[in-house]
């Protein structure tokens, strides 16, 4: 069985598209190359995509919205805005929605594999080690169930994303005591900078949330050095 994996590029300069397939395509990688947002929707929706490249400037439905869509239909494909503007807001609203990362055209090839796979060795590498256990583990009255990715209380389940479940796990296995900014996105992201924290605020909020309906839990923000979870 073929572990080609297929990366679906959502760009309308056709001659950026083009290049950035045939490059994709020389270095292993299966390509489907779309132009505007409905095509990639209907590509996403009839192919098994791994990974996502999307301009953020498209005709029509708009990277940031697109990206929002493909989410809503897989919420653990990685995601990687392309774009011609470098405007911090830009950079803040694709990693609120989650992106993984945003590169700002003109960009190097090269440089542009090595984050494809970092990141996709980052979801790749969600197949637990032996100091990473699969157990489930209780958190108030929640059970947070590790392998399948979910939070359960009351016979209600909220599946969790794999970057969320990354996060959590880290608070759990840690609970009570503090776990650094920096351990996390080192471990999550690769590299601790100020738009990856900014990712990272994101995700603590929304697990924040999946946790509301137990006001004996709490993940306390030690600013500017990290997060504990705390379970009385």
């Amino acid at each position: 069985m073929s572990t080609q994996k297929t990366i679906l590029i959502i760009e309308d300069d056709l001659n950026m598209g083009f290049l950035l397939k045939e490059y994709l395509s020389a270095n292993d990688f299966n390509v489907e190359l779309c132009t505007d947002g409905d095509k990639a929707l209907s590509t996403f929706e009839a192919s098994k995509v791994d990974f996502c490249l999307i301009d953020v400037m498209l005709p029509g439905i708009d990277g940031f919205t697109l990206a929002e869509r493909i989410r809503d239909k897989d919420p653990d494909v990685p995601v990687v805005f392309l774009t011609a503007r470098s405007m911090k807001q830009d950079k803040l609203k694709g990693f609120n929605l989650g992106g993984d990362d945003y590169i700002t055209k003109p960009f190097d090839e090269e440089e542009l594999l090595c984050r494809i796979h970092a990141i996709m060795n980052r979801y790749n590498g969600k197949k637990e080690t032996p100091d990473e256990p699969t157990a489930a583990c209780h958190i108030g009255s929640y059970l947070f169930d590790i392998q399948n990715q979910a939070l359960i209380i009351n016979d209600q389940t909220q599946r969790l994303t794999y970057r969320e479940c990354d996060v959590l796990k880290m608070l759990c296995q840690n609970k009570n005591n503090l776990v650094k900014r920096s351990d996390l996105l080192q471990k999550y992201w690769d590299k601790d900078d100020y738009f990856n924290g900014r990712s990272l605020d994101v995700f603590i909020t929304r697990l924040r949330k999946h946790l509301a309906d137990d006001d004996k839990v709490k993940i306390e923000n030690v600013p500017k050095v990290g997060y504990i979870l705390q379970d009385q």
